[in-house]
């Protein structure tokens, strides 16, 4: 077993990396999870505040460190990766565009939520996916995903429903999904 953490951006992100079934492929992987950190924004994504999360992935035992970041505004993925600074036990992953691209990538989950046929053929084009999200569902249902904290209910409902980076990475058109699957097989 290898342990590893992870230093996040945002509750989808989050959601994701505590869900029981994505901690299922992390075991079937040989993968112990040490520890999810919520850096609380992009902008808390800053080399000075990952040192203090890394310190404390490590403190717990972690022997590679996965920062999950969006590609947001930025043009460049080199430029993200420069920008979060990689150190030697560090993975970047940048989901292109928004994490919740990850979720429209998930045909199989969508289907089931929609109730009903869906493919979204560019998921990681989407500026705001989770508006997107949001727009599918409204027409659907004509009602949107109701409540505070729209994006916390929209990826509770992903997870709920069986969300899986296995089934995100096997969309031809997300590739983020993929590399950080592939990441995550290649430490063992």
């Amino acid at each position: 077993m290898v342990n590893i953490g992870f230093i996040c951006e945002g509750d989808s992100d989050s959601f994701i990396l505590k869900s029981e079934k994505f901690n299922s492929l992390l075991l079937d992987l040989k993968l112990n999870c040490v520890g999810v950190i919520d850096s609380g924004g992009n902008g808390n994504l800053l080399p000075r505040n990952i040192d203090k999360h890394r310190q404390n992935l490590i403190r717990d035992g972690a022997k590679i460190i996965f920062i999950l970041t969006d590609l947001d505004e930025d043009q460049c993925i080199t430029k993200t990766r420069i920008r979060i600074a990689k150190k030697d036990d560090n993975h970047v992953i940048i989901a292109v565009k928004q994490m919740e691209s990850w979720f429209l990538a998930d045909t199989i989950t969508m289907k089931s939520i929609l109730k009903g046929n869906f493919y979204w053929e560019y998921p990681e084009r989407e500026n705001v996916p989770f508006e997107t999200i949001r727009k599918i569902y409204l027409d659907k249902f004509s009602r949107g995903i109701v409540g505070k904290d729209e994006k916390k209910k929209l990826a509770n409902k992903m997870i709920n429903t069986g969300f899986s980076i296995q089934n995100a990475a096997a969309h031809p058109n997300c590739p983020s999904a993929l590399y950080f699957l592939n990441k995550l097989k290649s430490i063992n």
